[in-house]
């Protein structure tokens, strides 16, 4: 199985400890851009860096009065310093500390999932080739079609994240920004170049124009792009679902030894991973529409976003972390039954070369529309009967008074649907 990339683990990007470290981050960036531009005494900044400190029941306390989590926080991180502690905080306002600390959480999440993409797509591309060649029904309407490759099926996955990784790597760009403007975003009280050393300090963009917040189209943009990369989860779950159905058995998650798939039935082996995920891909495109609701706030800011975002962002993106490395399990362990989709791909008694057997009609001369008729009579003869489709083509005098028997056999080729396949790789691989 391909390993996850080590990073630091998601959840802990999001505590409650790391959140007052990453406000602590952003103070000290910003008296660092003061000191930088002579405007407070030299030495400032590294004092506070020395001697700055915080206690989350200390900070609890304090909010008890306060009712402001940032005066609080603030409050206890001044209780460790001196009278450089007069410059902490100086010019700006809460959602400067508190947006531009988000950008740096969301940012730390977006790497951690361009990671947990790339694992996935090692793993999709692997299986993609192990199953190249291994012949399968298609299906549409969740009706069989015509043959195709389990491997097509794990190229169309691979590429399909493959722009969830496209759309991560520019969500993660569109969050990186922050923004130090104070209480209108109109730096009546910093000036420019304080949020622009901050910023660079703090690995961040500057934010071009900002109101008392950073835009919320950042945040909806991110949440989106979440859903969608859930939806492509969800789709691949489901299909998997499918593919674990008894009746069909084509594919199965794997069922460790000592597993158990039922209280009370102890046959069952049930496709619990994939059902998670798609439970949860639910969640996230719901959280989606809330990071949609926040992008309309009043004027230059309310706070009807606050606090829903501290639900939302947090668990969005632990649950997408999830999802992904869960997906990456299924994949990577999913047992491939050969041997049922060869006997689906026989299920119908042939019907599924009906369009090849109407085409080449159509390629000896015979018109269309009179081709199809004849075709679809008898193919849904066939299927109301059980009887083979390719015995009754062979006695049809219309078919048989323009097509040969050999022409008949190789209309009921499977290998002509998917001699394609490698051009199709080459594709999406290459």
């Amino acid at each position: 199985m391909i390993e996850r990339y080590a990073r630091e683990p998601m959840n802990s990007i999001w505590s409650e400890e790391s959140k007052f470290k990453r406000w602590l981050k952003v103070e000290i960036a910003v008296v660092k851009a003061w000191e930088k531009i002579s405007a407070i005494p030299e030495g400032t900044a590294s004092e506070i860096e020395k001697k700055a400190s915080f206690n989350i029941d200390r900070i609890k306390e304090i909010e008890k009065t306060t009712r402001h989590d940032v005066v609080a926080f603030l409050q206890n991180v001044k209780e460790h310093l001196g009278k450089e502690g007069e410059y902490l905080h100086f010019g700006i306002t809460s959602s400067d500390t508190i947006d531009t600390a988000m950008a740096l959480a969301l940012k730390q999440s977006a790497e951690i999932i361009i990671d947990d993409i790339k694992m996935v797509l090692e793993t999709l591309k692997k299986r993609a080739f192990e199953f190249k060649d291994t012949i399968m029904i298609g299906r549409s309407h969740g009706i069989h079609g015509e043959p195709i490759t389990f491997g097509f099926v794990l190229a169309l996955w691979y590429e399909e994240m493959s722009r969830n990784l496209e759309r991560m790597q520019k969500a993660k760009e569109t969050i990186s920004y922050g923004k130090i403007s104070g209480s209108m975003g109109t730096f009546a009280n910093v000036p420019i170049e304080v949020e622009e050393v901050a910023c660079k300090l703090l690995d961040l963009k500057p934010a071009k124009i900002s109101s008392q917040i950073i835009q919320r189209d950042r945040y909806a943009e991110y949440m989106s792009t979440l859903a969608v990369m859930a939806s492509t989860i969800d789709k691949i779950a489901t299909q998997i679902r499918h593919y674990q159905r008894t009746e069909v058995r084509e594919a199965e998650e794997f069922f460790h030894k000592g597993q158990k798939g039922s209280s009370s039935m102890p046959h069952k082996r049930n496709p619990v991973l994939s059902e998670n995920l798609c439970g949860l891909a639910r969640l996230i495109r719901g959280n989606a529409l809330v990071a949609l609701e926040n992008v309309a706030l009043w004027h230059e800011r309310d706070i009807s976003h606050s606090s829903n975002e501290r639900i939302i962002l947090p668990d969005s993106n632990i649950a997408i972390d999830f999802m992904l490395n869960r997906l990456n399990n299924i994949l990577s362990n999913l047992v491939v039954y050969r041997e049922n989709m060869l006997k689906n791909l026989n299920l119908t008694n042939g019907v599924i070369y009906s369009q090849r057997i109407m085409l080449m009609l159509v390629e000896k001369g015979a018109e269309k529309n009179r081709s199809y008729e004849i075709v679809q009579k008898n193919a849904m003869k066939s299927w109301e009967n059980n009887i083979s489709f390719k015995d009754l083509v062979l006695h049809d005098e219309y078919i048989m008074s323009i097509l040969t028997k050999d022409d008949i056999d190789n209309c009921f080729d499977p290998g002509y649907y998917v001699r394609r396949i490698d051009g199709i790789f080459k594709r999406v691989f290459d």
